[in-house]
């Protein structure tokens, strides 16, 4: 299986990224984004791209892969809401757009998040921009789409988020998450379980399209 990570910098994607060079059945795995990951691996090959909304001069490089795991993502927080939508909605569909076209048999995962709002009618803007996402993702015309989300994610391994307040939130909590884990085993989440979910639909599939915490648990294994 050859798979494209993108956003593999942050918090989510390193996690992901890690799952797919530990996996035997990936044999290369590909980052696209607007810095290198730092990851030396004789599956990996990076490819550093600063406009994430076009890929024209990229095509010969994002042919011939199985799978797509789409884990580039902002907070909503102090964020203009046009600009928030713009990388959002913007980014994940002009990349899925270029994919479709050149990988038509790859499975596309996008990490979006519990509580996004399909009906793209709610009172919340971050879950409406996560829904309007979602669901021009899922008419794509790919093998198979499929949308994950998680809630809590507890970051295992080294990875780090790339945000400040994420940064101070698992500071802070840090010693409550495995207590977290436990209680609550169908709502907190570990990067290694988001990752071995992905490579679970990507190899197998899945009945369901949209996948909530405990859906990715399953896949993860447990």
């Amino acid at each position: 299986m050859k798979v494209l990570v993108f956003g593999a910098t942050g918090m989510i994607g390193q996690g992901v990224l890690r799952e797919c060079l530990l996996d035997p059945r990936v044999e290369a795995v590909q980052t696209v984004g607007r810095s290198p990951t730092g990851v030396q691996h004789p599956k990996l090959h990076e490819v550093v791209h600063r406009d994430l909304w076009h890929y024209d001069a990229l095509a010969g490089e994002l042919a011939g892969f199985d799978a797509c795991f789409f884990c580039l993502g902002v907070s909503s927080g102090g964020m203009d809401a046009a600009e928030y939508e713009r990388v959002t909605y913007g980014i994940a569909v002009a990349a899925a757009e270029a994919l479709s076209t050149l990988n038509p048999r790859m499975t596309f995962v996008y990490v979006s998040g519990a509580g996004t709002d399909s009906s793209e009618r709610g009172k919340i803007r971050w879950a409406r921009v996560k829904g309007r996402t979602e669901n021009v993702l899922l008419r794509m015309p790919f093998a198979a789409a499929y949308m994950f989300r998680p809630g809590i994610i507890v970051p295992l391994h080294g990875a780090t988020s790339k945000t400040k307040v994420y940064r101070a939130f698992y500071a802070a909590l840090g010693p409550l998450l495995p207590l977290l884990r436990r209680a609550f085993p169908n709502q907190v989440l570990t990067t290694e379980q988001v990752g071995r979910a992905m490579l679970a639909v990507a190899a197998r599939g899945s009945a369901k399209r949209v996948l909530e915490a405990r859906d990715i648990r399953a896949l993860a294994g447990g």
